[in-house]
């Protein structure tokens, strides 16, 4: 067999041999198997990998039959990176009639539940449109997004500034305060949008400000789901483990810092989320085969320990994705496909 193109985690093209990237794929999982001290991909698992990179084909896919249920987060915001000079519901109108979407994600360009919830009476209307010219489940996300809670943003003191100065206590107590407020206004405007017709509401990026940020989103899921027993709740994450910015926070009696997915993931049921999705985070400076066989092993474990449906994020450097805004396709087909056929998903 000759060199075999992929890439590395930044997009790069690099060839390389199938001993090499054999190499790679198994350098990969024993580094996700160390870290989250889960099992490795074993020898069956590792050839069907190398089968997928081998093939000369530049797009790959499953088998009829074989597909999963595709669930999108920000996807106005994608049109116009993109450039597509289109407002939000013929985005949506887009995505459902010319792309074939599963399912359509109505969120805000600024994408976080506090600037929305001032203008949550504009998006109420928007969403009734939508609804009306479209037929696939329309969901409505954003993000907890503790950080706009920090001055000068919000109206807490930055624990960015409060730690360096040794100001320990205030910035844990700054923490916890933004966490209150961050459920009150996640539950006030998946509250307003439910009540307005949308069929699902997404928590984006949960944990993105560390384990402060991840309790938020738990909260607020579980208020949510105690006040609509019905509602689906999609919650995803920001990266495949908790950064411990408070380090002491705790939820059912778990800390939260340092969790990886196949952790992450049992609390989630416990909130009462309907959807999960893990995250693995990329690796510029390895290969795709190191970081997409490192990914797999997080989310396989992530599926065993699961009883909920796990729809793993995928793109823009998470899942064994390059990243780019948009990957190559090249490389996310071979993820896609193997993330499917090798972790048994529900979704992606």
């Amino acid at each position: 067999m000759g060199t075999i193109l992929t890439r590395y985690g930044d997009g790069t093209p690099v060839e390389m041999s199938a001993d090499d990237i054999r190499r790679d794929l198994e350098e990969g999982t024993a580094d996700a198997a160390d870290r989250g001290n889960i099992p490795a991909l074993d020898k069956a698992e590792l050839d069907h990998l190398l089968d997928i990179f081998s093939s000369p084909h530049r797009f790959v896919g499953v088998e009829p039959g074989r597909e999963v249920v595709l669930t999108y987060d920000g996807s106005p915001i994608k049109m116009l990176r993109a450039q597509v000079n289109v407002d939000r519901l013929q985005c949506l109108q887009i995505y459902e009639k010319l792309l074939g979407a599963d399912t359509l994600e109505m969120g805000h360009m600024d994408y976080s539940f506090k600037p929305i919830k001032p203008i949550v009476t504009y998006e109420q209307p928007l969403l009734e449109q939508v609804l009306s010219v479209t037929t696939a489940p329309v969901f409505y996300g954003a993000m907890p997004n503790l950080g706009l809670y920090s001055q000068p943003d919000g109206p807490f003191p930055n624990p960015s500034e409060l730690i360096p100065r040794g100001e320990i206590e205030a910035a844990l107590e700054s923490y916890e305060a933004a966490v209150e407020d961050a459920v009150n206004d996640i539950v006030y405007v998946s509250s307003a949008m439910y009540e307005s017709g949308a069929d699902a509401i997404i928590l984006d990026t949960v944990g993105a400000a560390g384990d402060a940020d991840f309790l938020a989103g738990l909260k607020a899921t579980e208020i949510l789901r105690e006040k609509y027993p019905g509602i689906c709740i999609e919650l995803g994450m920001a990266g495949e483990f908790v950064l411990g910015m408070h380090g002491e926070m705790e939820w059912e009696g778990a800390r939260l810092a340092g969790m990886y997915p196949h952790e992450q993931v049992k609390l989630a049921e416990k909130a009462g989320v309907t959807v999960f999705g893990p995250v693995c985070n990329t690796n510029t400076s390895e290969s795709t085969p190191w970081n997409m066989a490192r990914a797999i092993t997080f989310m396989k474990a992530c599926c065993e320990a699961a009883t909920i449906p796990v729809h793993v994020n995928m793109g823009m450097g998470v899942g064994g994705m390059t990243v780019n805004d948009h990957p190559p396709l090249d490389v996310a087909s071979r993820a896609s496909k193997a993330m499917v056929e090798i972790c048994r998903l529900d979704g992606l």
